[in-house]
């Protein structure tokens, strides 16, 4: 982690005591902001969804959607999104699903993730895994199983 990272998200922490509105804003700034670290993105995601639960939807959807993020980190602000606001996970699940440059684990629990939340929404990450020749075999089956219990076929 960069210092001038930890100092930004350091200085919001201390704001949220004072001025909770700034510190949100400053939170979703640094959340969004691709030349911060991964962790620190995430933490102000983090902080932020206790601050102002709406405002932080887009800001894990940004941290979830970003390829140059961590794997694990991305799955965690989609769990972000779905917690906040379960209705807005959907993008940020099957941009994950859907990436195959991420692993098959994460992809597999993103399309889960989704299934649970917009089970609507859930098929074209199933489908996208059941599909990637590249995904190991039993990540490939539970994709499927899940498309089944969607009641929808590969």
């Amino acid at each position: 982690m960069d210092d001038d990272d930890e100092t930004r998200i350091d200085r919001a922490e201390r704001l949220a005591r004072h001025n909770p509105q700034a510190a949100a804003e400053a939170c979703s700034v640094i959340a969004c902001d691709g030349a911060v670290g991964d962790e620190v993105r995430l933490s102000a995601a983090e902080l932020l969804a206790g601050l102002d639960p709406l405002s932080a939807a887009p800001a894990c959807s940004a941290i979830a959607c970003d390829g140059a993020v961590g794997d694990e980190v991305r799955l965690c602000a989609a769990e972000l999104v779905a917690a906040v606001d379960p209705l807005s996970a959907a993008p940020a699940c099957l941009a994950i699903a859907c990436d195959g440059a991420v692993g098959d684990e994460v992809r597999l629990s993103a399309a889960e993730l989704l299934a649970g939340v917009d089970p609507d929404s859930a098929a074209p990450a199933c489908l996208a895994i059941a599909r990637d020749l590249a995904v190991g075999d039993e990540v490939r089956r539970s994709a499927a199983e899940q498309l089944a219990a969607l009641g929808l076929s590969a």
